[in-house]
C-alpha cells in the first residue's frame, strides 16, 4: 500500500495497469423518504424536486455523463416511479411538440438523457441505509470500479466533480473520496475522515473514517460530501458491515474496513457544494441557479436587487 501511496505522490502520469480501467456505472441511491422536505415529499421524490427547472437528479446524471459514464444504476424504492418516468420516452409529450412546432422545447425533452446512456433500476426492498444501497448495486457493477452521486448535494463546478474524480482515478486507480471542510458543529451530519497532508494534486491519504461524530469526537472538520468513487472490493466489506449509526448500514463503516487492505484517498474537490437535502441550502441552490438561468437569470436577479431587506417585493 506504501508503494501505491508514493505513486500518488510522485507521478503526474497513469501506469499502464490504470489505462485499462476506466468507470463507466455510476450507482445513485435514491430510496430514501425525503422527510426533511414533507409534505412536499409525501407523494413525489425528493430527488425530482426542481432546481429552476431541472430535477435534482438530472443535474447528478449530467454530471455523471460529463465524466464518461455510460450506465446509470438507480437504486429506488417505493413512491419513486416518477425517476423512471423522468428518464423514458415521453412519447406524448413528444408528440404534442412536434405538432405544435415547440421544437426547442421538443429537444430538451428528447435529451433528458443522451441515447447512449443505460439507466438501470433496482429496487431495494428496505430503507437501511446509505451502504445497503450500494450493496444493491452490486449485481449490477460487477468486479468494476464505480462511482455514488448523492443527488441531495449539488455541487456547481467546472470541469463537474465526478469528471474531476475520474480523471484522479484513472492515474492513480484507489478509491476517492470527495471531501470539503466543514464547521466543527456540522460534523455529527458526515462521515468525517482523517487524513494525512495533500500531495500531488491535492489528494490527501486517508488513515481513518468515522460516522457522524459528535464535535468533541471528530478527528477533523473533513467531511465527505456525497461523491465517491469506490473499488469493488467494497462490496465485499459491505457484507459484513453491522447495522451502526442511525439503524442502518453504514457505507462509512465499509470504507473503514476497507482502509485496512487499500489506499483511500481524499479529494478536495473544486466547487460550489448546496446541501439540497436541507430547506436552506435547497433555496440557496435555486437563487445560485436561477440567477444565472439564460431564459430568466437577469429579471430574476433585477427582482432580487430589489427586494427590501426583510420585507416583501
Amino acid at each position: 500500500m506504501n508503494q501505491l501511496w508514493n505513486q500518488l505522490s510522485n507521478t503526474n502520469e497513469p501506469n499502464e495497469k490504470s489505462k485499462m480501467k476506466k468507470i463507466t456505472k455510476a450507482v445513485f441511491p435514491v430510496a430514501g423518504l425525503g422527510s426533511r422536505f414533507l409534505p412536499a415529499t409525501k407523494a413525489s421524490p425528493k430527488e425530482m424536486m426542481p432546481v429552476v427547472d431541472k430535477p435534482l437528479i438530472q443535474y447528478a446524471v449530467e454530471e455523471a455523463v460529463s465524466a464518461g459514464i455510460t450506465d446509470m444504476v438507480f437504486i429506488t424504492g417505493r413512491n419513486k416511479r416518477a425517476i423512471e418516468d423522468h428518464f423514458d420516452k415521453a412519447y406524448e409529450i413528444e408528440a404534442s411538440l412536434e405538432a405544435k412546432g415547440k421544437l426547442e422545447l421538443l429537444r430538451i425533452v428528447q435529451e433528458t438523457v443522451p441515447s447512449h446512456i443505460n439507466c438501470i433500476y433496482i429496487r431495494q426492498p428496505e430503507a437501511l441505509g446509505l451502504g445497503h444501497a450500494v450493496l444493491c448495486a452490486q449485481p449490477v457493477v460487477g468486479d468494476e470500479p464505480f462511482a455514488v452521486l448523492l443527488a441531495d448535494d449539488l455541487i456547481d463546478a467546472e470541469p463537474p466533480v465526478t469528471q474531476q474524480m475520474a480523471e484522479a482515478f484513472r492515474k492513480h486507480q484507489c478509491s476517492l473520496l470527495g471531501v470539503q471542510n466543514v464547521p466543527l458543529e456540522d460534523t455529527r451530519q458526515y462521515g468525517i475522515v482523517s487524513a494525512d497532508e495533500a500531495v500531488q494534486g491535492g489528494l490527501r491519504r486517508v488513515r481513518a473514517i468515522v460516522e457522524k461524530p459528535a464535535p468533541e469526537n471528530a478527528p477533523s472538520t473533513l467531511a465527505v460530501v456525497g461523491r465517491y468513487i469506490l473499488t469493488p472490493r467494497i462490496f465485499h466489506f459491505l457484507r459484513q458491515v453491522q447495522v451502526g449509526a442511525g439503524g442502518e448500514i453504514q457505507l462509512t463503516d465499509a470504507i473503514a474496513m476497507l482502509l485496512a487492505e487499500e489506499e483511500v484517498a481524499a479529494f478536495p474537490f473544486h466547487g460550489t457544494r448546496y446541501d439540497c437535502g436541507s430547506k436552506l441550502g435547497y433555496l440557496k441552490a435555486t437563487i445560485a441557479y436561477g440567477r444565472r438561468h439564460p431564459e430568466v437569470g437577469q429579471a430574476f436577479t433585477e427582482y432580487l436587487a430589489n427586494l427590501n431587506v426583510g420585507g416583501r417585493a
